[in-house]
């Protein structure tokens, strides 16, 4: 199944979480946050008032608690709204 965004929505797949810290402490799994890191899956046409600042591919950061998560294909995507990006990682 393919996911296609409407409006000013985006697909993200949802970076893995790292289960140790740098220094070597493994996490359990209570410590561990969500990740906040995902990879751009798809990009809607955006709006008139809207202009789709993200493209696929892109590696970003988006809000803790933003969009709705979908389960497709046996994988876990989150739709966001543009406004829900917060950046892009370069």
């Amino acid at each position: 199944m393919k996911l296609a965004p409407l409006g000013d929505r985006v697909v993200l797949k949802p970076l893995v979480a790292e289960e140790t810290t740098k220094s070597g402490i493994v996490l359990p799994g209570t410590e561990k946050e969500k990740p906040q890191q995902a990879e751009v899956v798809a990009v809607g046409p955006g709006t008139e008032k809207v202009k789709m600042e993200v493209k696929e591919g892109d590696k970003v950061i988006y809000s803790k608690y933003a969009g709705t998560e979908v389960k497709a294909d046996d994988e876990n995507f989150i739709i966001v709204s543009q406004s829900d990006v917060l950046a892009v990682i370069q």
